[in-house]
């Protein structure tokens, strides 16, 4: 019997939070595990489970805030986007207050603006956070 090889669903969320300065500023995490970096919270979708509540499960479990989805940005599927194996990763603009505190997959979490993000960044959130400032300059 053939055994098929499917790439695995993921879901992100580019979550936008005002900062202490009153800037409106989107949350990152530095890995605690391997790929590190900095990164969009997200992660693997469960079985049975929706893109949508894979989404606000790991935004949870990351940050320890609870998000509102406001849209989804765009589907992600280059094979090549995550070293360890085929991923397809939905990404979802989403809203949150409070103090985002880094659990679960995140050592270290930070609200930043667009100017702040001059790192590399994990995987291929770079790209993910080109598409969602274009997205935002168009909107203006």
């Amino acid at each position: 019997m053939t055994k098929y090889k499917n790439p695995v669903p993921t879901a992100d969320s580019i979550i936008e939070i005002e900062r202490d300065d009153g800037r409106l500023g989107i949350i990152l995490i530095k890995r605690k595990f391997p790929p590190y970096g900095w990164a969009i919270p997200g992660g693997f979708v469960d079985y049975g489970e929706s893109l949508e509540k894979a989404a606000v499960r790991e935004a949870k479990e990351e940050t320890s805030l609870d998000i509102k989805l406001k849209y989804q940005l765009y589907t992600y599927s280059d094979p090549k986007r995550d070293a360890r194996k085929h991923t397809i990763t939905t990404v979802f603009v989403a809203s949150a207050s409070g103090t985002p505190l880094a659990q679960d997959d995140a050592q270290d979490i930070g609200i930043f603006t667009q100017e702040e993000i001059n790192f590399p960044l994990a995987f291929d959130h770079e790209q993910i956070l080109e598409d969602y400032f274009k997205r935002k300059e168009k909107e203006k």
